[in-house]
């Protein structure tokens, strides 16, 4: 198995060569700890390096004109940060720790030269974040057109999905690793209004809570109320260049 979490997770979609995971390992060379609560990258600071999540949790997040934190993005293992930072002089976002993290930094031109040597895993960047901005694209609509219900249980499928992606292990039950507010703050209620709708939730049967740990009892419910699309299936991929 590579040592690059990123290539797990894009294996997840195609099948990669042992050239382009070997490209994909020298991303992930050197290592960074990040205590929980520690800020990677601050918006609108100056910004010279990207990162691959190796372990932990992390999320992405904008300050409002009000103070207010809009979570934007919660990043699992394997996930690609601060690639929108590759364009800006500036950080778009701030990258913060949610739990004890480690990740791989690596600067604009070793990604430059990745792309020219691997096209394919170029592409593969591409797809892998326009995922990403589909999955947003649906927060915002929960935002506007959904109720406070809908918006919880989406996003505890959305981390239950997404933690699979470099667990296995994990079936209906997970570790939540969220407070009340994070998730207030990505769904755009209060915690207690969170609070109140994760207790509806289990009322009406759909999940379990226990411990920190989340159990969906009747996921094909869930889904429903969500109104749930889970964006890393019904991918067309046949137009990628072929590996090198």
């Amino acid at each position: 198995m590579s040592d690059s979490c990123f290539a797990q997770v894009l294996s997840e979609l195609i099948d990669l060569t042992d050239i382009e995971r070997g490209a994909l390992e020298k991303l992930e060379e050197r290592q960074r700890h990040v205590r929980r609560g520690a800020v990677l990258q601050r918006e609108n600071e100056a910004c010279s390096e990207l990162f691959i999540l190796r372990k932990g949790l992390m999320m992405s997040y904008v300050l409002l004109a009000d103070g207010s934190r809009q979570i934007l993005r919660f990043l699992f293992p394997g996930d690609m940060l601060g690639i929108s930072s590759a364009i800006y002089r500036e950080a778009p976002e701030t990258l913060a720790a949610l739990s004890d993290c480690v990740v791989s930094p690596f600067d604009r031109t070793a990604l430059s030269e990745m792309m020219v040597a691997h096209p394919r895993l170029a592409a593969m960047i591409l797809v892998h974040s326009q995922i990403e901005r589909v999955a947003l694209t649906d927060r915002l609509a929960a935002l506007g057109r959904t109720s406070a219900k809908a918006r919880v249980a989406a996003l505890l499928l959305e981390l239950r999905n997404r933690l699979r992606t470099t667990d296995k292990s994990i079936e209906n039950v997970f570790a939540l690793g969220l407070t009340q507010e994070e998730i207030g703050d990505a769904t755009g209620l209060t915690a207690v209004h969170v609070n109140r709708m994760l207790r509806q939730l289990e009322d009406d049967g759909m999940i379990a809570r226990e411990g920190g740990r989340v159990t969906l009892v009747d996921e094909r419910v869930l889904a429903r109320t969500a109104n749930y699309v889970n964006r890393y299936d019904g991918l067309s991929l046949n137009w990628l260049p072929k590996p090198n």
